[in-house]
């Protein structure tokens, strides 16, 4: 303001016009940095990434409240305005490459996914895992159709089988190392296929396509109620799912992140995305992952 209030005062005479003048622009220029540098005008915005391991209008749905409330107390918390966007990528080899260079700044993955994620970058962190009754553990399933006489793994030699993505904890990993536990690998089956989505997988079983399929158990769980025809040959155990932050997003922001989710005070907003809150996870959290990994890679 002192800068204005002295250029309103110059006087348009012939031995100062140019001096002026040249106050002005300078004053004018003054401003504009002011204004472009003042941190109050910029908006911050952060990445959510994701992929589809269901329906991406579910994705939307499911993440779009919560994101807006992690928005909102960012913003109030950081003393700036931030904005989330999410990124949801078709499939999960795009998104951990998004997660790796940091073109996004957290993201929700699969097990799998951060162990594959974090060998790729070690400089991952995990913000939180989501909490399935107060517990780190939850259950994938092997599920066929409701009139089929299977009663083990063991009984799907030369059956056909339906998998996930190809990076997928659940609909790949665990159930290959299941699969192999009962002496079934890929050569002992009549045919196999990576369907990507876990609703896919269920919806092909249910219609005959394949003999068994893995998936999640709130997917499965979902389609019984829509009237799939499918029943639970096995249930295994996951691990829940961590939020991560990228390499590149700063500490602080990434400690907000972790407080907001972690704190019960937040439950109502946080149960839409995790019905039983967040626990603080550690890397060790998913060494069985690593094992069911590696293990597969016999099938």
């Amino acid at each position: 303001m002192a800068q204005v209030q002295d250029v309103s005062k110059c006087r348009l005479n012939s031995s100062s016009l140019f001096w002026c003048g040249m106050r002005t622009v300078l004053a004018v220029l003054c401003l504009a940095v002011n204004l472009i540098a003042s941190p109050a005008s910029a908006e911050r915005v952060l990445l959510f990434g994701t992929y589809t391991a269901d329906k991406p209008t579910e994705t939307v749905r499911k993440y779009g409240p919560f994101l807006a409330f992690l928005s909102e107390k960012l913003s109030d918390e950081l003393g700036e305005p931030i904005r989330i966007k999410m990124k949801i990528d078709k499939d999960y080899d795009a998104a951990i490459e998004n997660l790796a260079i940091g073109a996004v700044d957290f993201a929700r993955f699969g097990p799998a996914s951060y162990v594959t994620v974090k060998g790729m970058n070690p400089g991952v962190q995990i913000i939180a895992m989501e909490s399935r009754k107060g517990q780190k553990r939850f259950n994938g399933v092997v599920a066929v159709h409701n009139d089929s006489t299977i009663d083990s793994l063991s009984d799907l030699s030369g059956q056909s089988f339906a998998f996930g993505d190809e990076l997928s904890t659940i609909g790949r990993y665990l159930a290959q190392s299941h699969l192999l536990d009962a002496g079934i690998n890929s050569s002992e089956l009549s045919s196999f296929q990576y369907l990507g989505r876990h609703d896919i997988v269920g919806e092909a079983v249910g219609a005959g396509k394949f003999t068994a399929g893995a998936l999640k158990e709130s997917t499965f769980e979902k389609l019984v109620g829509k009237g799939v025809p499918i029943k639970a040959l096995i249930k295994f155990d996951n691990v829940t799912k961590p939020w991560l932050a990228s390499s590149t997003l700063s500490p602080e922001i990434a400690e907000h992140l972790s407080s907001i989710m972690l704190d019960d005070a937040n439950y109502e907003a946080v149960k839409s995305v995790a019905k039983s809150g967040f626990l603080a996870g550690s890397d060790a959290d998913y060494d069985f992952v690593r094992r069911a990994m590696a293990h597969s890679q016999a099938f």
